[in-house]
């Protein structure tokens, strides 16, 4: 087996670019024969000791890729590429909310990696070790990300104001010697002092606390005294007081790369993990979710030229955060691991200034490809319905426009493509699905083989490598057009988990115990008679109506396309009668003035035009906004609780605790009381 080396991660091996092979046979190759497929893909990585073995079938609790192979990450994504592209840009950090923007080349930014790299060998930092990256949007997240990668260390990213709680639960499970900081995080209306955060957690942390904590000083924030980070930092009375929290000695970022020596790459096993991502668990302690080497390299860059169609000195923006899977994989390690220039934005799509941000940023770096969530896009039609912010800018580079996080409804589809790239009919709007847990898409249209029709409301066909099926609760393959769990069979492909961080028993009960021989994704959805997947949201959200399955997801699609409405949740209320009826949480258009029983009644009927009569509207209840995490998740399980009248903590991943207050406030004050549309309606049950 020949493995290519030499500095152009372009090349594919047999599979091609740019419409040069077709979806259907590659996809068939990769479940027929994936060794065959792999070897080819595993072509675009640089190894230290290149594959004997592409999977090793026998390893639990799921296959492991390249098991015999050594590489470097960091390497891959900086190093091999100097050669040609030394000067070229590799990160555009592009700030809304600070002072600061600035553009490293490739040369820069390894400079800066390695020199971190350096100063964590100088405090004792060694390969396996795990740090934790606490950081807000600044070039400094992805230093620390790709200077872990390169001395071995196991990088653990927190996101950004994440409660000092949830970052205890991290400290305890990942049990860090290292955490990297920031004086503070920058949103439209406020700041967020991370020191104070970091304090409290390693307080309320139980296991032995980390050696050191390095903090990179930001403008407009409090100089931190590191001498004493406790009389420093702008105190209050929930400060801890134990003396475990100033064991660990306090470093400025600055300070602690003067005069180091750069680091050297260090090899580690393909199978060596290079990440923890924590997710939230249903018990509530977090899951951690540990990525490998040597599969997440080659299957980052198979997916940039053969999914995004984005290879070298094209410019890629994911706009989301490093705190999140879309961050790790293609903001930080996906487009440095094809050549090619990735954007780093501190900013939300509205409000720093306005609905016009994302396309300032597209015409001002000439983005090649943006990939968003589905309700960055719903926040700016409900502030911009009529795309007049985009106007102004150039948007002539953008190629194409990608949405995953939640489903990307039919309505909001059709705004993009109709309104915002009115004049843009060669820009592809691609809805496309995968988790955490994967790394990389599951379900998309791949530009970069052969772009394929685009159904709304459908996250396109298989990715090659997925053996997606659907199934019924006993396990049987249903029909096509029929709802049910789906499942990816094993072996998964190469960049999926490879397991839940110390912790098997939860891994096999959470993700494999369900469906023996298949991995369980926990969404609902359909395949249709041409393979297209449509994924209609988590099987906890399927509305139990007399009887009948309904889908939340499909109900807010008609929802979402009236007129009057920016974005819906849809949740089951409980019902003596009829088990579970649908209750809608509806937000309007900015300026959009509408008679609420006329709302509900177009609503009704909306509903049963394109589901059916079985799908009796409970109510629609107008608020000024829904909860979502930081990443753009609505938050229904917290909207069913409230609903129901059941207790509710505060999600530890809302955006804006203040908007789940006031909804509650709203359903439980009794100003919005729960009553049904109209008189009970006669259906099929």
């Amino acid at each position: 087996m020949q493995i290519y080396r030499g500095g152009h991660p372009a090349r594919l091996g047999s599979h091609g670019v740019n419409g040069q092979h077709e979806y259907r046979p590659v996809y068939q190759t990769s479940l027929v024969d994936p060794a065959e497929f792999w070897t080819h893909a595993a072509e675009a990585i640089d190894w230290d000791r290149p594959p004997t073995q592409v999977v090793d079938a026998a390893a639990r609790p799921v296959p492991r890729w390249f098991p015999d192979a050594r590489l470097n990450t960091c390497v891959n994504a900086l190093d091999r590429h100097l050669p040609e592209r030394a000067d070229q840009p590799a990160l555009i950090y592009d700030s809304a909310v600070s002072e600061g923007s600035r553009t490293y080349t490739y040369a820069e930014l390894l400079r800066e990696v390695a020199e971190f790299a350096g100063a964590m060998l100088r405090l004792g930092v060694r390969a396996g070790d795990r740090v934790i990256i606490y950081l807000p949007m600044i070039p400094e997240a992805a230093i620390a990300m790709l200077a872990c990668a390169r001395i071995g260390a196991v990088h653990s990213v927190v996101f950004g104001g994440f409660a000092a709680p949830e970052l205890a639960a991290r400290i305890d499970d990942a049990e860090p010697v290292l955490i990297v900081t920031a004086s503070g995080g920058i949103e439209p209306t406020r700041r967020i002092e991370y020191p104070p955060i970091v304090l409290r957690a390693l307080d309320l942390a139980t296991t032995t606390a980390p050696r050191n904590v390095i903090v990179k000083q930001r403008k407009r924030f409090q100089a931190i005294d590191f001498e004493a980070p406790r009389e420093a930092v702008e105190s209050s009375d929930t400060l801890p007081s134990s003396d475990r929290t100033v064991a660990a000695r306090w470093l400025d970022w600055d300070e602690a790369v003067q005069d180091v020596e750069p680091a050297d790459p260090v090899s580690v096993a393909a199978t060596d993990p290079l990440y923890i991502l924590y997710t939230s668990g249903t018990t509530g302690k977090p899951k951690g979710v540990v990525r490998d080497n040597g599969g997440h390299a080659v299957a980052l860059a198979w997916s940039m030229r053969n999914i995004y169609d984005v290879g070298p000195g094209q410019v890629m923006w994911a706009a989301s955060d490093v705190g999140w899977v879309v961050g790790h994989s293609y903001i930080v390690y996906a487009p440095l691991l094809v050549g090619a220039t990735t954007v780093l934005y501190e900013g939300k799509p509205v409000g720093t200034p306005d609905a016009g941000a994302f396309w300032r940023v597209v015409a001002e770096h000439s983005v090649h490809v943006l990939f968003t969530a589905p309700t960055a896009l719903r926040a700016i039609r409900k502030s911009d319905p009529e795309a007049r912010l985009a106007r102004p800018h150039d948007l002539s580079s953008l190629r194409a426009l990608f949405c995953a996080g939640e489903r990307l409804d039919p309505a909001t589809y059709e705004w993009a493509v109709d309104t915002l790239l009115a004049d843009r009919p060669d820009c592809p709007v691609v809805d496309h699905w995968w988790q955490t847990e994967t790394g990389w898409p599951i379900a998309a249209d791949p530009l970069g083989l052969q772009q394929l029709p685009i159904k709304p409301g459908s996250s396109s066909v298989p990715v090659p490598g997925y053996r997606l099926r659907v199934l019924d609760a006993e396990g049987n393959p249903v029909p096509p057009g029929t709802e049910g769990n789906i499942v990816i069979g094993l072996p998964l492909p190469p960049g999926a988990l490879t397991g839940l961080w110390r912790d098997e028993p939860r891994f096999l009960r959470s993700y494999l115990e369900a469906f023996p021989g298949h991995y369980l994704t926990g969404d609902s959805g359909y395949l249709d008679d041409d393979g297209y997947l449509y994924v209609l949201g988590r099987s906890d959200d399927v509305i139990n109506m007399a009887g009948h399955r309904l889908s939340a997801g499909s109900i807010e699609a008609a929802i979402a396309g009236h007129a009057a409405v920016a974005e819906c949740a849809v949740i089951g209320l409980a019902d003596e009668l009829k088990g579970q009826r649908p209750i809608a949480y509806v937000v309007l258009k900015e300026g959009v003035d509408i008679e609420r029983d006329r709302l509900r009644a177009e609503l009704t009927t909306r509903v049963r035009e394109q589901i059916g009569a079985i799908a009796t509207l409970h109510d629609a209840i107008v608020v000024a906004a829904l909860p979502k995490t930081r990443s753009g998740k609505i938050l229904r399980k917290s909207i069913r609780q409230i609903t129901a009248g059941d207790d509710y903590d505060m999600p530890s991943t809302i955006e804006d605790p203040a908007v789940l207050v006031a909804l509650a406030d709203q359903i439980l004050s009794g100003r919005t009381p729960i009553a049904p549309i109209g008189a009970p309606d006669a259906d099929p049950a």
